[in-house]
């Protein structure tokens, strides 16, 4: 009998000697249930790159154009026809609103040549509709003329447009420069520019708004004279006799 106990006490010790401890069970399941992605370290993002504001104007794509100025009430964001749709590009939406602020800055100066020209007599003795002025423009004069503009031109496109390079499938070609604002060329010798963004953004909404208003008109004007072929001042007078209820043909059937 005693010699079944020592046996069966060595069989136990055996066994025990091969059943695992609780620590190492439990180290064994922690190791199962570990992932082997825990100890690889995820790659840092990199921050979003600072984009640099222009003039005060830094381009927001959630905002219509770009949160470019010029929208005022009673209508603010105008766009019937959908030039600035949603999803059109940066660089679009400079070059339109470049192409905008240029022909309103040309519309100006051209609705008060219409008026001054057609008002006082030019040199070289030019009078009569300013649609038909410059054919009386002596050739030398029109040829400095057209130098002067296209210098004028040449200089806007090396300041605000990227130089071509390239096919015609080049990236380069009809593109402006990411820190050029459209339409500020540098030119301002009367120094009218403000320094602060919000300044800026008044100034540069009076300038759209009176281009805007500067292009109707000027339209207005050239399509009037291609009409009746008289200047500004004469179908005024012609239209104010009307109004009166005066003949305005009366003199033309008393000098018959």
């Amino acid at each position: 009998m005693f010699k079944i106990g020592i046996i069966a006490f060595g069989l136990l010790s055996c066994v025990e000697a091969f059943t695992p401890t609780p620590t190492t069970r439990y180290a064994t399941i922690n190791a199962l249930r570990s992932s082997p992605d825990e100890n690889v370290e995820e790659p840092e993002i990199p921050a979003a790159p600072v984009v640099q504001p222009i003039n005060g104007w830094v381009p927001d794509s959630s905002l219509p154009c770009y949160g470019l100025p010029g929208a005022i009430m009673p209508t603010g964001f105008f766009d019937p026809v959908g030039f600035t749709r949603s999803g059109i590009t940066l660089d679009d939406v400079k070059k339109y609103r470049e192409a905008e602020v240029q022909h309103g800055r040309v519309a100006m100066l051209a609705s008060v040549g219409y008026l001054a020209g057609e008002a006082v007599s030019g040199p070289f003795s030019i009078n009569g509709p300013a649609n038909d002025q410059l054919q009386q423009v002596p050739l030398p004069a029109f040829i400095i003329l057209t130098l002067f503009i296209a210098g004028a031109e040449l200089y806007r496109a090396t300041v605000g447009w990227i130089e071509p390079s390239g096919g015609p499938g080049s990236k380069t070609l009809w593109t402006l420069r990411e820190n050029y604002y459209p339409g500020d060329i540098g030119f301002d010798p009367l120094g009218l520019k403000p320094k602060d963004a919000k300044g800026f953004a008044t100034r540069q909404t009076k300038e759209l708004q009176n281009g805007r208003l500067a292009m109707l008109g000027w339209a207005g004007m050239c399509a009037q004279e291609l009409v009746n072929h008289k200047s500004i001042f004469e179908t005024f007078e012609f239209y104010q006799k009307v109004y009166s209820g005066v003949n305005p043909y009366e003199s033309i059937i008393d000098s018959m």
